[in-house]
């Protein structure tokens, strides 16, 4: 069976309503979910997104108990200035509450 894929609606820089699809989905537990966006190159939408995408997560986490959903925005320069060991390391280096 196919798996279904996030989709999310944003607002894009020109007022109109666009659709994105989060890069990666990373499972830690039973209860926990990251929603990892990866960018190399930063566009104007790209914070559009983001900050959607944290939305989509707070309003998910408050109608449901079973899950966290935490998004995670990973920036290519940042990632290369680090040798992050395991995915741990990667949520204390990106998670910038």
């Amino acid at each position: 069976k196919e798996a279904s894929a996030l989709r999310i609606e944003y607002k894009n820089s020109e007022g109109f309503i666009a659709i994105y699809y989060p890069d990666f989905f990373v499972k830690t537990d039973e209860k926990t979910v990251y929603i990892i966006e990866t960018k190399g190159r930063e566009e104007e939408n790209d914070k559009l997104k983001f900050e959607r995408l944290q939305m989509w997560c707070k309003d998910v986490n408050g109608r449901q108990s079973k899950v966290v959903y935490k998004a995670l925005y990973i920036k290519q320069e940042e990632w290369e200035k680090d040798r992050l060991k395991n995915f741990d390391e990667v949520v204390r280096v990106f998670d910038k509450k």
